[in-house]
Parts: structure tokens; C-alpha cells; sequence
């Protein structure tokens, strides 16, 4: 049984931690310890870019039988809704507690018709997940030739940490 409960104050700075080593595992079990995708000293995900995530959105621990495993932050506006962040623990991979979580955020938010998401394109797990599991669409491809027209750093950013480039993702709702 997976349940969202919204994060709160005490439990910020550990959240962030387990959202740093969920992403961190991610990156080292694609490119081992050569990994060279770092927003900062060691991190795939900064603590400034989760910080701002979590003050502009709703945040959630995941939680199962009472112990939290992941966490997911949304933002919505209207009928549109945004994955800012989802993680799960890798201690509790491949048990279908990521996908419990996206379907708990559905429920949560029946008013949103779509939902976006990025990731970069070297998350293999992540695309299987969205596409595969989640049933979102790879809509747009962000690179150097093609950066987000919403966020015009993200070029600058893009070149140093990936790179290769970042696919976003859209799941609309019947």
C-alpha cells in the first residue's frame, strides 16, 4: 500500500538526501563512477534546484506500511500539471512503488488534462518508466540546437551537465 503524505518541515532535509541518492544511483549505475553529470560536488540534483522545487510545488513523501521510500514534487496550474521530481528509494526498486505513486498524483489532481516531465536522455529506467509504465510521450527533444524555449538557461546548463540532451514528456488525461 503506497500512500502521498505532504512533506513537511521536519522532514525536509532528509528528503532532499534521499533525493539525492536516488538520483545519484541512477547516474552511477549508467555510467559508474565515471559520471560526469553533476549539478554540484557530487550531486546529479543540486540542493538548490530540489529546494525550489519543493517551495514551488507540492511535495510529497512516499510512503509504504508507514516508512518513506521515495518522493514526489508537483506543481499544477489549472488543467496543466508539472513532474518536477519523482523518486523512489533503490533499496525498494522494480516493486511498482514509483508507478503506485504516479497514480496516487493522478488521483490527486483528477482537474489536470496534462502532465509534463523532463529527463535527461541517459535515464534509460526513467523513459521506460514514464513511456512504458506511466503512458506519457516523448513530444519534444531539448539540446543544444534545440533548448526550452521556457527556460532559456537551461541551454548553458544543458551543454555542461547533459550534454546530450534532455527529452520532455506529456501524458494526456481522458
Amino acid at each position: 500500500m503506497i500512500e502521498l503524505k505532504p512533506l513537511v518541515p521536519a522532514d525536509r532535509e532528509q528528503f532532499i538526501k534521499d533525493n539525492q541518492e536516488a538520483f545519484n544511483y541512477g547516474a552511477l549505475e549508467e555510467f559508474g563512477l565515471r559520471d560526469d553529470h553533476f549539478e554540484e560536488d557530487g550531486e546529479i540534483i543540486s540542493r538548490e534546484t530540489i529546494e525550489a522545487s519543493i517551495d514551488g510545488g507540492e511535495a510529497y513523501r512516499i510512503m509504504q506500511d508507514g516508512q518513506p521510500v521515495g518522493g514526489v514534487i508537483i506543481t499544477v496550474d489549472g488543467d496543466r500539471g508539472d513532474l518536477e521530481i519523482l523518486f523512489v528509494s533503490p533499496d525498494v526498486h522494480s516493486k511498482g512503488i514509483g508507478y503506485a505513486a504516479w497514480c496516487a498524483v493522478e488521483r490527486l489532481h483528477p482537474e489536470v488534462s496534462v502532465w509534463e516531465t523532463v529527463t535527461p536522455y541517459f535515464e534509460t529506467r526513467n523513459i521506460h518508466f514514464y513511456v512504458n509504465r506511466c503512458g506519457f510521450h516523448i513530444v519534444e527533444f531539448y539540446n543544444s540546437h534545440h533548448p526550452d524555449p521556457d527556460d532559456p538557461d537551461m541551454a548553458e546548463q544543458m551543454d555542461e551537465q547533459f550534454p546530450d540532451g534532455m527529452f520532455r514528456f506529456e501524458k494526456r488525461m481522458k
